[in-house]
């Protein structure tokens, strides 16, 4: 931890003009129970107040906030045999990664003790929860409507709250994030003072208040405006995104190009897809809709798939970031993190993403659809371009989507077949129409003479329970997906 800021936050706790729910001062007083409490107390009200942290600082005057020194020192303190830190974090349940540093303040030596906030439940000391009202400690058991209000509050981590980079004055913020950019792409004007850049980013939670007049950047700010995400965490800098492009079908052919990403998602994105679309072969002739030079892959397809990957990854994944593969018939398009929505329901359900606020900032700087998934129009793009369904694919901890090149009828597989009938009922349900087979034959380039082999397709996918007849009493009304 940073010296000069461990300073800078004592002066800025002792401005307080008392002690509050998440901030307590002691002077020498070292009961390890007593410790154990106030641990337990100032986690849960940190929560309550919606703080960062919380802290108990001993060598401070809880009266005057004047500094006066302490002998404490918790690294060399037992409780019986053990050491008093290991002590205390058997006794809190569930842990915390609570922290003491010693300060040699310019006042006298002062001890913080940094508690994070509660997150999945209440903490507790010895198996009881406690709470801090004014100067008092009480069980938390005893206040139910700060129970239930804390219980509220409790929740998973959220990632994009996270701190990318501590302490940083506003030279380097400006150095390390791409304001300009952000402007840029939220369509806000820029601001002709750093009150007003400083103000906007605060707003949209990039960056935090420190001490010190300081500043903390989120991992939201970082992931999506970095200028190098190098210069942050190397967990961090390896959510960025990594291009592969292959001579061959499969991995086993030789690297024509790799590009592993520095920017933010925002600052990268255009970058990313046009360097994508570029490296892509032109096709005259795919099928009767396009009479015209036309990209192997749908540009807005490879879009919305892009921006998908990077909204619904899982941050907290470490290790891991978004993988664009480009083989010489598909690409595929990886993202860390088990999808929260079945795949074969990705089409018609809203999106849920486990980054909510990155999703919000991505739809507002229109990389993505504004409502929805956007998964609707790849389907329409590949249906235009007449490709082989795209392939969603889950594991336990990714999600692929495999975008085809253009195959004929005749080339697809019949798993590709049933899935292709199955996407072409699910765009036409949301469209307000019935899928039938003069349209399933459109869709799949066979010719209304063959009007059979898009019978036997459908009977297929209804055998596989994707789709059922529209109307039982009226059989040619056409078919709508299962769940319809």
């Amino acid at each position: 931890m940073n010296p000069a800021r461990d300073i800078d936050l004592i002066n800025d706790l002792r401005a307080l003009p008392m002690e509050t729910p998440w901030v307590e001062f002691k002077q020498d007083n070292t009961n390890p129970h007593m410790i154990g409490e106030r641990c337990s107390a100032l986690s849960n009200s940190c929560r309550l107040e919606g703080r960062d942290a919380a802290y108990m600082l001993w060598g401070i005057d809880d009266a005057t906030h004047e500094v006066v020194g302490t002998v404490f020192d918790p690294d060399t303190v037992k409780v019986g045999n053990q050491p008093f830190q290991h002590w205390l974090a058997q006794r809190l349940q569930p842990s915390i990664s609570f922290s003491f540093r010693a300060v040699a303040h310019p006042a006298g030596r002062v001890v913080i003790l940094e508690i994070p906030p509660a997150t999945l439940s209440p903490v507790a000391f010895n198996k009881e929860a406690y709470i801090r009202i004014g100067s008092a400690t009480p069980r938390l058991v005893d206040y139910p409507a700060r129970h239930q209000a804390l219980i509220e509050r409790l929740r998973p981590c959220v990632w994009e709250h996270g701190i990318a980079r501590s302490y940083s004055d506003a030279d380097e913020v400006l150095d390390l994030l791409d304001y300009a950019s952000y402007f840029r792409l939220t369509g806000q004007p820029l601001p002709d003072n750093r009150r007003g850049i400083f103000e906007k980013l605060e707003a949209d939670q990039l960056i935090q208040k420190e001490v010190g007049q300081r500043w903390k950047i989120t991992n939201l700010g970082a992931i999506l405006f970095a200028v190098d995400l190098n210069l942050f965490d190397p967990v961090l800098a390896r959510k960025a995104v990594r291009l592969v492009v292959y001579d061959g079908q499969n991995k086993a052919a030789a690297v024509t190009h790799r590009k592993d990403g520095v920017k933010g998602y925002a600052v990268g994105f255009a970058g990313l897809v046009g360097y994508i679309n570029d490296l892509l072969p032109q096709n005259e002739h795919i099928g009767a809709a396009l009479r015209e030079t036309q990209p192997l892959f749908p540009e807005l397809a490879i879009r919305e798939l892009v921006a998908n990957a990077l909204i619904h990854q899982d941050m907290t994944l470490t290790g891991a970031g978004p993988q664009i593969e480009v083989f010489t018939d598909r690409i595929e398009i990886t993202n860390p993190g088990r999808p929260l929505i079945q795949p074969d329901r990705m089409i018609d359900l809203p999106p849920r993403s486990r980054n909510a606020m990155l999703a919000l900032l991505m739809r507002r700087m229109r990389f993505c659809e504004e409502q929805g998934s956007g998964l609707d129009k790849v389907i329409a793009q590949v249906e235009l371009f007449q490709l082989p369904p795209p392939l969603f694919r889950e594991s336990d901890a990714a999600m692929q989507v495999v975008l085809y090149g253009p195959r004929s009828y005749a080339c697809m597989t019949p798993e590709e077949r049933v899935r292709a009938c199955y996407q072409h009922a699910v765009l036409k349900f949301l469209g307000g129409e019935r899928m039938k087979n003069s349209s399933l034959c459109e869709r799949l380039g066979i010719p209304s003479r063959n009007a059979a082999s898009a019978s036997v397709v459908i009977n297929k996918a209804l055998e596989a329970d994707l789709i059922r007849i529209a109307d039982l009493e009226h059989p040619r009304a056409g078919y709508v997906p299962i769940w319809a």
